[in-house]
């Protein structure tokens, strides 16, 4: 049997996961697979703790970082629970296995400048750049994933009514409103460009690449890369990051943090909450730079003697 292939089959048809964990936990399992073939000789069916923990101790010793060595636990325990619910199994050898837990890390964001740079790149006057224009408006606008994106289908952006329905995310059907100048971008695109790109087989998918068939992931991430560059931003720019400035810079202007969960299509607040740690960060720097005490490095470090106030005219 070809365990990746049937597991692979399990997360989409039974526990209808995103096309990102389905990458991840596929890509994670055919590694173990190969580590429990080629290094301890065992059937995936045969499997014990210590296996597992033999490699997660190869993960360590090929220099993977934390938060990839816990994915990779995660998916393989994905893969056991699978095993499970088929009946091949009984137990998840993977459930006792302890790690290291991973050092949280605040989402990369752009501050308005950096976005106006980033939007301003392409030039809407050419097909591509047109098109290119309409989805990086449209990602600020909405912070819809990149995966939801393109996804998209012509009959999902209400034009009149300013509307996204994005449904095909796995946080299942939610509408988001769309500002002017996105609606703008987007309606530019659709009534200029699209016509002349679509294939036959492109079907009603609202962006294509310049064969005519439906975008892919990959082939958005190089375009934000591109623009980025171009821009000459110097951060680490990835599609999320246009996401996460969105909810950021929502919240920064008084937005209220249950909406922009909704809009993001968090499950979980929690998931959500991040972005106030990012705000208090953000504030906590424009105060260190910005107040003339500590722009200065003014402030008092210790209590003064008593030597000290008499100096200082305080008796």
């Amino acid at each position: 049997m070809d365990h990746c292939k049937e597991f692979a089959r399990y997360l989409v048809e039974e526990k209808h996961v995103s096309d990102n964990t389905l990458d991840s936990y596929r890509r994670d399992t055919e590694h173990f697979l190969s580590f429990l073939s080629s290094v301890r000789n065992v059937d995936p069916l045969s499997v014990k703790v210590e296996d597992i923990k033999a490699y997660v101790e190869y993960l360590h010793d090929s220099h993977k970082s934390v938060s990839t060595v816990t994915r990779s636990v995660a998916s393989i325990r994905s893969f056991f629970q699978y095993l499970i619910a088929t009946g091949q199994t009984d137990e998840n050898p993977a459930r006792s296995v302890k790690l290291e837990r991973p050092p949280k890390k605040l989402p990369q964001s752009l501050t308005s400048r950096e976005i106006d740079l980033l939007l301003n790149q392409p030039d809407p006057r050419e097909p591509k750049g047109c098109r290119d224009k309409a989805m990086l408006e449209l990602l600020y606008a909405t912070g819809i994933r990149s995966s939801e994106l393109v996804e998209l289908n012509v009959n999902d952006i209400d034009l009149r009514a300013g509307m996204l329905t994005c449904s095909r995310g796995k946080s299942g059907e939610r509408r988001i409103p769309v500002h002017a100048t996105a609606i703008a971008a987007v309606s530019d695109y659709i009534s200029r460009v699209r016509s002349l790109i679509v294939a036959e087989d492109g079907g009603q998918a609202l962006f294509t690449n310049l064969n005519g068939r439906r975008l892919t992931r990959q082939g958005f991430w190089k375009i934000v890369k591109g623009y980025a560059e171009q821009a000459g931003i110097v951060k680490e720019i990835t599609p999320h990051t246009l996401r996460h400035s969105f909810a950021l810079h929502l919240l920064e202007n008084g937005a209220d943090l249950k909406d922009i969960q909704v809009m993001l299509g968090h499950s979980d607040i929690s998931s959500t909450q991040i972005y106030v740690q990012l705000l208090n960060d953000h504030f906590k720097e424009v105060y260190n730079n910005c107040h003339p005490r500590a722009k200065n490095g003014e402030k008092v470090s210790r209590p003064l003697s008593a030597g000290e106030k008499g100096k200082r005219g305080f008796y």
